[in-house]
């Protein structure tokens, strides 16, 4: 880690062999909702479509020419009665949990949610025994509303998820 930290930016397709590689760690993908071992041309064609769909923003943390964390928001479906609503997933590189990439991560995304890309409404879920990722999104205004039982199988077994979501803190208004 530099001085200042982790360098922050956008993802690209070049940068499929590095999430695939971060999302191939048990640590990681036990916490996340997606599939284990994504391929990287899964990812490539992910980025790409991200990117042509101009609906979302996937972030990495770079340190030392790694990525060791992603975060993405995408918007919540085609339909126009929900284009305000978006929705959130994070990840971290196991040995750099708990160091402050997560809370940096969340203030990035959740700026570009509030100031640029004009949502509303941000979503996601969460595995119910995941207590540090639910104090992280409760710290940046998330809320519980409710839980999906036996929602994803996760290492054999069904488990629950919350669904969590937080509102705009201050919605834009239009000048008089």
């Amino acid at each position: 880690m530099t001085l200042t930290g982790p360098e922050y930016r956008r993802a690209s397709p070049d940068d499929a062999a590095a999430l695939a590689r971060l999302m191939s760690d048990p640590e990681v993908f036990s916490g996340l909702m997606q599939m284990p071992y994504p391929g990287v041309e899964a990812w490539r064609k992910r980025l790409e479509k991200q990117i042509e769909q101009q609906d979302g923003l996937h972030l990495l943390a770079i340190e030392q020419q790694q990525v060791i964390a992603s975060g993405g928001i995408h918007g919540a479906g085609g339909s126009v009665r929900r284009r305000h609503v978006a929705g959130l997933g994070i990840c971290i590189a196991r040995e750099r949990q708990g160091q402050g990439i997560g809370s940096e991560m969340m203030k990035r995304l959740l700026d570009w949610c509030d100031n640029w890309a004009g949502y509303l409404r941000i979503e996601l879920n969460v595995y119910a025994d995941n207590e540090r990722a639910i104090a992280l999104y409760r710290r940046f205004g998330f809320e519980m509303e409710g839980t999906h039982r036996a929602h994803a199988l996760r290492n054999g077994v069904y488990v629950d998820t919350h669904a969590m979501a937080r509102f705009h803190p201050n919605p834009p208004q239009v000048p008089r």
